[in-house]
């Protein structure tokens, strides 16, 4: 700008720069110029935010927005920069204003004795409870499934493993399993996944008041050992001496044996008990039922029989053994003879809800440990007619399910 030049400007604000009534003012001095230009720009700026902040003004009241014009005439004045970081903050104080911070993701630790190839299918329903209840691994839980790989002596080294991750729960779907973790920590709560007796083991003190930190579901083991033996019985009324292939290594299996014997003794049979320790074992334990002449086969109800049971399934075909097994998969998938079992996808989906509570602060000394109130009896006739078995007609009428 030279200083011969004259500068005429109408500002819209005589009344805050001082200028004559009728808006008009002329400098000619080349400092007064400089002065004038930049006083006009920082009107024009003020004029741009003022109608800017009117039109923030109207679209939120809904009307001219007159309470801004004080606002507007303040905030005009600030910098740019300083109106940028109070806008930021304006609009991200809803977000932390209420204090949340980002949810921490839980993590449930997962213990097995099933091979860790692949997740056993005998477990899905556990897993699908838990999506349901919107858990989805790796997105609104973490999931480590860590597995004794049919090695039960394994399970401390992974409880140990549980507490290092810091595993908000744990769940445990054997008693070794569910003893180690208990071992391992008096903290972190552990939920029982179906497990056979929590009172007989130690586990907890009382079904209705467990205390400590575990809790779940029970399966009732003795009794419904004792109840497979009757209905052996009735599937073979003449049987007199009986094969029982038991993993003795897992706490719940005496519990089964001494009911067993109590049954034989009110039945009248011979009980021929045989410890499995590892899979070599279950052939051998067939050889000693031949030589002992026994008719019938029971299967008591631990993980490794599970595992194994399309071995154990052929054995007692092969020796024209009629068999009992304590679950359905045994009889479903492996081609077993009879199965009574209760009902796990319930039993799953109620120890998943259980979790999802703990998770959210319930306390699991405060959540009695539930029963199985679902039962099912399976019949493979396939197996039966394989076998040269006639099953009685009032043992099928009793069967929840017949395979033909």
């Amino acid at each position: 700008m030279e200083a011969a030049h004259w500068i005429l400007l109408t500002l819209e604000f005589p009344d805050t720069f001082g200028y004559s009534s009728h808006g008009k003012r002329a400098w000619s001095h080349p400092e007064a110029c400089y002065r004038c230009e930049k006083k006009w720009l920082e009107v024009q700026t003020a004029i741009a935010w003022e109608a800017e902040i009117r039109c923030l003004s109207t679209l939120i009241r809904g009307t001219a927005g007159w309470p801004f014009t004080r606002l507007a005439r303040w905030l005009a004045q600030m910098p740019r920069l300083t109106l940028f970081a109070m806008f930021v903050l304006v609009v991200a104080a809803p977000l932390t204003g209420n204090g949340q911070q980002p949810k921490k993701i839980p993590r449930l630790c997962f213990l097995t004795f099933d091979p860790s190839a692949s997740r056993s299918t005998r477990f899905d329903a556990f897993f699908q409870g838990l999506r349901e209840l919107g858990y989805v691994d790796g997105q609104t839980i973490t999931i480590d499934y860590l597995s004794a790989n049919g090695h039960g002596e394994q399970f401390p080294t992974l409880a140990a493993e549980c507490v290092r991750l810091k595993a908000d729960i744990i769940a445990v779907s054997s008693t070794p399993a569910a003893q180690a973790a208990k071992t391992a920590t008096h903290t972190i709560p552990i939920v029982m996944i179906a497990l056979g007796d929590p009172v007989g083991t130690g586990l907890v003190d009382s079904l209705a008041q467990p205390g400590g930190n575990v809790t779940g579901m029970s399966l009732m083991v003795p009794e419904l050992a004792a109840k497979r033996l009757e209905l052996l019985k009735e599937a073979v009324p003449g049987m007199s001496r009986v094969l029982v292939l038991s993993y003795l290594a897992d706490p719940i299996a005496p519990l089964q044996v001494k009911a067993l014997k109590e049954a034989a003794h009110t039945l009248g049979l011979t009980l021929q008990i045989q410890n499995i320790r590892t899979a070599d074992d279950i052939p051998a334990a067939f050889e000693v039922g031949r030589s002992k002449r026994v008719d019938g086969l029971l299967i008591t109800a631990e993980s490794i029989f599970v595992v194994h049971r399309t071995q154990v399934s052929a054995l007692a075909v092969r020796h024209r053994l009629p068999a009992i097994y304590p679950f359905s998969i045994q009889v479903v998938e492996a081609g077993g003879l009879m199965a009574y079992d209760v009902s796990y996808s319930d039993l799953e989906k109620r120890a998943a809800a259980y979790v999802d509570k703990i998770l959210n602060g319930a306390n699991p000394s405060d959540l009695p440990v539930q029963q199985p109130t679902q039962f099912a009896l399976i019949v493979n006739l396939k197996t039966a007619k394989a076998i040269g078995l006639r099953i009685p007609e009032k043992l099928l009428a009793l069967a929840d399910q017949v395979i033909e």
